[in-house]
C-alpha cells in the first residue's frame, strides 16, 4: 500500500472500533432523548416556578391576566379582548355584546359594570346566557347596582353561564 505499515493499519483499525463505540454510544443517547421527549410530549404538564406540574398547567405564584376598560357606544360595543373587563354604560341598558360561544369554547370573562347608576345590558352572538344552576337561559343580563354588578362567564361551547 502506498506508504502504509503495519503500525498505520493498526491505528487506522483502533480509530475504526473507537468511532464505531462513540456511534453507538450517540444512537443510544438519541433512543433516550427521543424517548424523553415523546414522555413530555404526552403528559404535556407545564410548570411556572414548580418542577412537579399537578395539571396542564400549574402555576405556583400569581396570575395577571389582562384587564379592558369599554365605553358604551350608541351600537354594541363588542367584548373581544382582555379578561378582566370593566364596562361604562353611557346611557341606561347600554348594548354589550359577548362573542359566539362556539367560536371560544372553555373562554371567561369578567364583568363589572363600573357605573353606579346607569344599568349595563349584556348580550351574545349567538347562543343564550345561563345563569348558574338553572336551565333557562335568556338573551341578555341586565347589570346595576345591587343586581349582578360583577360577573363571571364562561363559555361552553353552545351558550354562555354566568355566576354572579
Amino acid at each position: 500500500m502506498y506508504g502504509c505499515n503495519v503500525k498505520t493499519i493498526k491505528l487506522f483499525c483502533k480509530f475504526i472500533i473507537q468511532f464505531r463505540k462513540r456511534v453507538n454510544k450517540l444512537r443510544s443517547f438519541l433512543v433516550v432523548l427521543t424517548i424523553s421527549l415523546i414522555s413530555f410530549c404526552a403528559f404535556g404538564q407545564v410548570g411556572i416556578n414548580t418542577t412537579t406540574p399537578l395539571s396542564m398547567l400549574d402555576i405556583n405564584g400569581n396570575l395577571s391576566v389582562k384587564t379592558v376598560t369599554l365605553t358604551g357606544s350608541a351600537t354594541p360595543t363588542l367584548i373581544n379582548d382582555g379578561v378582566y373587563i370593566s364596562v361604562r354604560p353611557m346611557a341606561t341598558d347600554q348594548e354589550f355584546r359577548l362573542p359566539n360561544p362556539a367560536s371560544f369554547p372553555g373562554r371567561i370573562y369578567v364583568i363589572r359594570n363600573i357605573q353606579n347608576s346607569i344599568t349595563a345590558m349584556i348580550t351574545t352572538s349567538g347562543g343564550l346566557l345561563f345563569p348558574k344552576n338553572s336551565t333557562v337561559g335568556s338573551a341578555q343580563i341586565y347589570m346595576f347596582e345591587g343586581n349582578l354588578r360583577t360577573v363571571i362567564v364562561i363559555s361552553d361551547g353552545i351558550n354562555w353561564t354566568y355566576i354572579n
